[in-house]
């Protein structure tokens, strides 16, 4: 059994005892949380279920495991000419979930 959720503006396949990382989300580590944004779910037997545009009474339950900042990038600008250049560094947040199970399947 699987489902495709959408969080932080993306869109991921989970799975029950998966552990994701997506979006910085404003929880506490240990918390639990419910996805209800829940696209598709495709369970063990049967059809799947395909939202328009999302299931309804589908919901995912997750555990906040914590927070933490991917590497740094570095963006750089440059035009040449003109004496221009720009560097910017960037570390995005992420937040890790794992995935307990699915409801209203």
């Amino acid at each position: 059994m699987y489902a495709i959720v959408r969080t932080g503006g993306r869109q991921y396949r989970v799975a029950p005892d998966m552990v994701i990382d997506v979006e910085k989300v404003d929880a506490e580590a240990g918390t639990r949380l419910t996805l209800n944004e829940v696209l598709l779910v495709v369970p063990d037997e049967g059809a799947p279920r395909i939202g328009r545009p999302l299931v309804e009474g589908a919901a995912v339950q997750a555990t906040v495991l914590g927070h933490y900042r991917a590497k740094k990038i570095i963006v750089w600008k440059y035009r040449p000419g003109l004496r221009y250049r720009r560097r910017r560094g960037h570390r995005q947040t992420y937040t890790r979930l794992k995935i307990e199970g699915l409801t209203g399947v």
